[in-house]
């Protein structure tokens, strides 16, 4: 390959419309706008989803669902995190919701739910938000105790 047999791709060796050029150029007169209409003027502009008066398909479909503003949001902790933290020695036996803060798994101002993922292996008293059913169990079947905040 050299460079005297290089050729560019097709698509760039096209040659730019140019309107308004003499009748020639085909491009004349009225410039590829037809005669007169909303769309020959300067300035003309559509709306997104113009659909040429007809009603616009985002206002012809139906609308459904429901997003409840009062939802509250939780961010999910499983057993075996904290049991990996545990590992790491940043939590300890006995877990409030600032402990978990300064574990890094929640801000402050966020709920923290308890899922049962993982295995509660140590005796463990947690304080949380929010709690499963199966988290539950398993800590309590360790012989921990469950505070709801």
């Amino acid at each position: 390959m050299k460079l005297h047999t290089l050729v560019a791709p097709a698509q760039n060796r096209k040659t730019k419309k140019r309107v308004g050029r003499g009748e020639g150029s085909g491009l004349g007169k009225q410039s590829g706008k037809g005669h007169k209409g909303q769309k020959a003027g300067s300035g003309y502009s559509q709306k997104r989803g113009f659909e040429g008066g007809q009603m616009p398909l985002q206002r012809r479909i139906p609308k459904f669902g429901f997003k409840n503003p009062f939802r509250k949001e939780y961010i999910p902790v499983n057993l075996d995190v904290i049991a990996e933290l545990q590992e790491k020695k940043r939590l300890g036996n006995t877990i409030t919701f600032e402990d978990l803060v300064s574990a890094g798994v929640a801000k402050k101002k966020e709920r923290v739910k308890i899922l049962g993922r993982g295995e509660a292996s140590e005796k463990l008293s947690i304080e949380a938000h929010g709690f499963s059913k199966t988290a539950v169990e398993k800590i309590e079947k360790a012989g921990g105790t469950v505070t709801k905040i």
